[in-house]
């Protein structure tokens, strides 16, 4: 229970705590770290989570490139990253001791699986000799556990074989952090009984292992101390953990709902977008359409032609990918065709590291067709905006007949953070009328205010008309070769997305109305400025953030916002392609922090860029 301590234990008071899990790709890291991250969510606190996942399918056991983690982020205040460095790192082998160790606090706490430090296991990692024993972890308070041993043993009576026994170790390493964080065991020992129903051997194994786990922390002269995070004070309402990717299928459903159409979905699997085509797999009852196609260039072309006839057309993919999709995306620029475009980075050029994170596919969003092709691009700013970006995604679609680009990233797809559920009667009804009869219809005579054509499902009576890809004639829609129509016609397609700004909400700088630095970024380094901004502002600091979702076309108070301040600073994980286009457009002194290293910034790292310019501006006063 909750509050419960062995003799001698002494419970301490925390607002705010980090946790690694890391072990071998096969050792459910990211099962345990999920679970803890639940628990700590239902227990009150706001968190942030973060897998790592090894690019390989399946390193070598026991090597340094096979080590796989989850980290925790959870406090009774705002949570916006997993962590810089965690206090907490449980290491179930020496692999993962070696990789982790670096990020770890001073000071703090290291679990080690004892029995993994085997002389072969040391050898992969590349250890001389046993960290464990060497006097290495000095600066650290190392606690290990013959987690093997003690799995074997609380689990002996289930009838289990041993291989498969050895395999619960990892809910024994849940067990423990679940004491040394004070959270309760009831709500996983009922997810068990649910996950595991059909085989309630393996549920009664991993039970028992999670239970000895537990209380061997509770009884073990080892742990001394165990700490207690306060519960956050979240605005009201219902939540639910939420991966970005879980929120990018939920915002398309609910979209497509609200817009009373089916939603299909075409995707072809790719890490790591292939979760939302798993996600909108299970949710037929709500007029869903997957289809997993045989290629991009066919996912892409099948979700415009669902389109065309009258669905939400939604495709899904990552970097490699939407260069496959490029050609597809101008044929509906062409026909100004609602189409939903989904785009998860990751780490490039080509395969590139296909696990890891990266905000380098912007200029490919923005100009990456042949031909003048503009199109609407959108970012999502954390987990949970994955869901509102997904929905606006659908809305300026269908409303402005045009391709809309989302882009997250793989670090927002499989981060997590609380989910406050919205009210079904809170979102807009997105419903849309036909405004022309059959008299003066004709496929591409514009609304004079949007210049948008009408969406029109093929057969209806009255309304028959044709598409393609070759340039058409204002107002009839077909083909047409003339030089100066088609001046008219890529005229109209820009201007048309151009207009877009007035119906989007306007940028707005949180933090100094006006001052020394504004920090700009996009996507999912939102959490990290965040962080640094409110830091450097609780210091007095003249300091503010400006984080874009609508990249193309951006919001029409975009340049006077960047006015008001003395330097922009542009945080964005590629070499700099925000700083590119923002340059383009408006006169102001830009700085960069970049970085393409596969992970998510650290809050330190945009602190100290902001802090440089900082002190840049002192030193010229």
């Amino acid at each position: 229970m909750v509050g419960a301590s062995g003799p001698g234990k002494e419970l301490i008071q925390v607002q705010h705590a980090t946790v690694r899990f890391a072990g071998d790709s096969g050792d459910g890291m990211q099962l345990v770290g999920g679970q803890f991250a639940d628990i700590a969510s239902m227990s009150g606190s706001a968190i942030c989570s973060f897998p790592d996942f090894p690019s390989d399918i399946r390193a070598p056991a026991g090597t340094l490139g096979g080590v796989s983690g989850y980290q925790l982020s959870f406090g009774d205040q705002r949570v916006t990253t997993p962590g810089d460095a965690p206090f907490v790192l449980v290491a179930m082998n020496p692999a993962a001791l070696k990789v982790c160790l670096p990020e770890l606090q001073q000071g703090g706490i290291v679990i080690a699986n004892e029995d993994a430090f085997t002389p072969a296991n040391l050898q992969k990692a590349e250890y001389e000799a046993n960290p464990l024993e060497d006097g290495s972890l000095d600066d650290y308070r190392l606690i290990p556990v013959p987690m093997g041993r003690l799995t074997e043993e609380a689990t002996a009576a289930t009838g289990l074989p041993k291989t498969q026994r050895d395999r619960c170790k990892n809910f024994f390493a849940l067990g423990v952090a679940l004491w040394l964080y004070d959270r309760p065991l009831q709500p996983l020992l009922e997810w068990m009984m649910k996950k595991f129903a059909r085989i309630p051997e393996v549920m009664a194994a991993n039970a028992a292992s999670l239970r000895a786990g537990h209380n061997f922390a509770n009884t073990a002269e080892l742990f001394r101390v165990h700490y207690q995070v306060a519960r956050a004070e979240l605005p009201p309402g219902r939540y639910r953990r939420v991966t970005g990717n879980e929120a990018l299928a939920l915002g398309c459903i609910v979209a497509a709902h609200r817009l009373a159409r089916p939603l299909v979905y075409a995707s072809y699997p790719i890490t790591p977008a292939s979760e939302v085509l798993h996600e909108l797999a299970k949710h037929k009852e709500f007029d869903i359409r997957v289809i997993q196609a045989e290629d991009e260039i066919a996912a892409c072309c099948a979700a415009i032609g669902a389109s065309f006839a009258g669905a939400v057309g939604v495709t899904g993919t990552s970097g490699p990918g939407l260069s496959l999709k490029s050609e597809a995306i101008g044929l509906a620029v062409m026909t100004e065709l609602p189409l939903v475009v989904l785009n998860v980075q990751r780490a490039g050029p080509s395969t590139g590291l296909p696990t890891k994170t990266e905000q380098a596919d912007l200029l490919i969003s923005l100009f990456g067709r042949h031909g003048e092709s503009p199109a609407v691009v959108l970012a999502a700013a954390s987990p949970g905006d994955c869901f509102q970006m997904a929905f606006e995604a659908v809305r300026l679609a269908t409303k402005y007949m045009t391709p809309v680009l989302l882009l997250s990233d793989s670090f927002l797809a499989n981060s997590a953070e609380p989910f406050r559920i919205p009210d079904p009667a809170s979102l807009p009804d997105l419903r849309l009328s036909l405004t022309v009869t059959a008299e003066d219809f004709a496929p591409y005579r514009r609304d004079r205010d949007t210049l948008v054509r009408p969406w029109v499902a093929p057969g209806t009576r009255g309304f028959e008309h044709r598409i393609g890809g070759l340039e058409k004639e204002d107002g009839k829609g077909t083909v047409s070769y003339d030089g100066e129509n088609h001046t008219k016609m890529v005229a109209y397609r820009a201007a048309k997305i151009a207009r877009i700004a007035a119906d989007v909400p306007p940028a707005e700088a949180v933090g100094a109305e006006q001052g020394d630095v504004l920090v700009v970024g996009w996507g999912s380094s939102y959490g990290a400025i965040a962080a640094a901004v409110e830091e450097l502002r609780s210091e007095g600091r003249s300091v503010a953030q400006l984080h874009l979702r609508y990249l193309n076309p951006l919001p029409q108070n975009t340049g006077e916002t960047l006015a008001r301040f003395r330097r922009i600073l542009v945080v964005e994980g590629n070499c700099g392609q925000l700083k590119m286009v923002l340059r383009n457009r408006f006169t102001a002194s830009f700085f960069s922090l970049n970085q393409v290293a596969g992970r998510p910034f650290l809050i330190r790292e945009v602190r100290h860029a902001i802090q440089e310019l900082l002190d840049r501006e002192h030193l010229e006063c």
